[in-house]
């Protein structure tokens, strides 16, 4: 019988080619009839059966074990009108029949299937458009909902989904709308088809509203930059007042590591008093070669030997550690202009 009607007649429902009897004959049979056909034929009807047709078999390969040919002829002489030339004797065809699975329609859908667990629940149609958005929109929206909302559907992902969404929610949502997913055990379909609903018309809106991410600490950043130190200083005071953390983050970004090609040789000097020898060795692992120069040309050339030497002995080195190395010299050099004692050029000052 040509492929096209062996796919034909074992993709069948158990109400059209099954006869009266329990819902379970059908998939025996289909069973018997899959392990017969081998695994290149299995392969091409396994491609037009559902997930939950896929488990019903598994369950029912289990069940048959070793299955003799008088079994199979039996159970194909319902599906066709001959078997010449099907095999000998079968065995542990619930293996064979993981394989084909496995090739046809993956690994957890397999794995699902014949360990006898049950597939997922069907999705509603707007909370699969919800869990199948983009993560950095979708996050957005989470963003303005109640935090138990947003667990609620992030439980509903699979987790790495539910991650790459987490990633752009803003960090202080996050422990709670963990805490939250955490404590989820079992949710109503219709509470998950509501909160689906309103979700997609949220998102529709936001992806016709245009609604896109803003880095709006990047814009404020720049802004203090050019701002006159007086100003700088004084905004950065008052946001400190209500939001420390967000203070030190900005005041160790107006002045990186980098900068210190903008401080004159005078202040580099005065700089390199002030800092652990250590650090600069560490810091200058990861510097730019012009960076580098403008330290080793402040030194005399006994001490810019050594810093060379040391440097050259370092070995690899983890970049968190060049890292804070490098913010623990520009905390210093900060330090320094607070006080007055070396200045920072900034791209709003004139210099006269």
């Amino acid at each position: 019988m040509p492929d096209a009607a062996l796919r034909s007649k074992a993709t069948e429902s158990p109400g059209r080619f099954g006869a009266p009897g329990s819902s379970g004959d059908w998939a025996k049979r289909a069973a018997a009839v899959l392990i017969a056909l081998g695994p290149d034929l299995a392969r091409l009807v396994f491609a037009h059966l559902s997930e939950d047709e896929i488990r019903r078999i598994a369950a029912a390969a289990k069940d048959l074990g070793a299955a003799s040919k008088e079994t199979v002829e039996a159970s194909v002489r319902t599906y066709i009108e001959e078997l010449d030339g099907l095999g000998a004797d079968l065995i542990a065809g619930d293996g064979l029949l993981r394989d084909v699975a496995i090739s046809v329609v993956g690994e957890e859908v397999a794995r699902r299937a014949f360990d006898g667990v049950a597939p997922p629940p069907p999705v509603d149609e707007a909370l699969g458009s919800v869990l199948d958005a983009d993560p950095e929109v979708l996050a957005m929206v989470l963003a303005r909902e109640q935090a138990q909302t947003a667990a609620l559907v992030m439980a509903a992902m699979e987790p790495e989904r539910a991650a790459a969404v987490m990633e752009h929610i803003p960090e202080p949502q996050r422990p709670e709308i963990l805490r939250r997913m955490a404590m989820v055990e079992a949710v109503s379909p219709d509470v998950l088809r509501e909160i689906g609903q309103a979700l997609a018309s949220e998102l529709r809106a936001a992806v016709a509203g245009g609604l896109r991410r803003v880095d709006g600490r990047t814009v404020a950043l720049e802004m203090l930059r050019r701002a006159p130190a007086e100003q700088q200083r004084e905004v950065l005071e008052r946001i400190e007042r209500e939001n420390p953390d967000l203070a030190v983050e900005l005041r160790s970004k107006l002045f990186t590591f980098d900068d210190l090609l903008n401080l004159t040789d005078r202040d580099v000097q005065a700089l390199l008093k002030e800092i652990d020898s250590n650090d600069l060795v560490v810091a200058l692992k990861g510097a730019t070669e012009e960076v580098v120069q403008k330290i080793l040309g402040n030194m005399s050339s006994r001490a810019a030997a050594m810093v060379m030497d040391d440097l050259q002995a370092m070995g690899p080195t983890r970049l968190d550690v060049v890292e804070e190395a490098q913010g623990r010299i520009v905390e210093a050099a900060l330090k320094l202009a607070d006080d007055g004692r070396i200045t920072i050029v900034r791209p709003s000052d004139k210099m006269v």
